[in-house]
């Protein structure tokens, strides 16, 4: 499990993450327009490589800056499997605290929507929670952009608050949906479950699954408070194998035409004036601190 003396890493693609006690930083910010937002699998297979060359052996949590970014949870995941030496036989499970599932379609590659799928479905994982889900993005209007292959299979489930979801019963995937009351409610049965039946996990956290008065990011926002996180936290201790926190805030106009289109159309705003997001940075790097700090024990 994490132990405290690993160090915190930051993948430093967008310079947006403040440094942090005891840090390991990447620079990595030479793919930053390759790889933000989505791209290729031949490109992302490239940066993987260039990740892998620069991660220790082993390290404590990643925080990998903008959620632009929430897709490089993969590679980290696939590397904590191998790590660990998980699989099938001794698998891992994942909990994603995220506003959005992460599991909706993509035809160029992966992208910080996308990734979930491919998680979900390695051998290795036993199953997926997306948890604090307040987004339209499982609704029955995006119903059809959402990958069906992981929920029918058991391997997804998707935790959320306020989203009409019956759109799933009539595809036959309604098992994989945990509908709730409110976030507070949700927060406190997935907290209970991870308790009742532990197992080596991985836990990622994308800070827009917060309400706007705890932080503010340049997605739309769900509603969990920062104790309703920490008790999920709590509830892993001794279960954690890694863990990851993007979500943090920086301003990039895309050089890449289907990048401006596709963040445009997804409600994301990163045209940011500098006072606005000086702000925004400062509350973000207080929350990382008390993030890492809980994260760092308990592992």
């Amino acid at each position: 499990m994490e132990r405290t003396e690993l160090k915190t890493v930051v993948l430093d693609v967008d310079g947006s993450v403040g440094p942090l006690a005891g840090e390991l930083r990447l620079p990595l910010q030479a793919w930053q327009e390759q790889v933000r937002f989505g791209c290729g699998l031949r490109r992302f297979a490239r940066f993987r490589a260039a990740l892998d060359a620069q991660l220790p052996a082993a390290h404590g949590t990643a925080l990998m800056g903008s959620g632009d970014f929430h897709h490089l949870s993969w590679p980290l995941i696939e590397r904590c499997i191998r790590q660990q030496a998980l699989s099938a036989g001794r698998p891992l499970r994942v909990v994603v605290l995220d506003n959005h599932p992460d599991n909706m379609r993509f035809p160029w590659g992966v992208h910080c929507g996308s990734w979930v799928r491919r998680v979900a479905l390695h051998p290795a994982v036993s199953h997926v929670h997306v948890a604090g889900i307040t987004s339209g993005d499982i609704g029955r209007a995006h119903a059809w952009e959402n990958y069906l292959t992981p929920l029918r299979a058991g391997r997804l489930s998707y935790w959320s608050a306020g989203v009409d979801t019956g759109w799933a019963r009539r595809l036959g995937v309604a098992q994989a949906f945990r509908g709730f009351a409110s976030v507070a409610d949700l927060s406190r049965t997935l907290a209970r479950t991870l308790r009742e039946q532990p197992q080596p996990t991985y836990l990622s956290i994308d800070k827009d699954v917060f309400a706007p008065e705890v932080v503010r990011t340049n997605w739309d926002q769900g509603s969990m408070r920062e104790g309703e996180a920490m008790d999920i936290i709590a509830a892993l201790d001794g279960q954690r194998v890694g863990s990851d926190i993007t979500g943090d805030v920086s301003a990039w106009r895309y050089a890449t035409w289907w990048k401006r289109w596709m963040s445009a159309g997804d409600g994301q705003d990163t045209q940011i004036d500098a006072k606005t997001l000086a702000a925004w940075q400062r509350g973000q790097h207080a929350l990382n601190e008390r993030l890492v700090q809980r994260l760092a024990h308990g592992g």
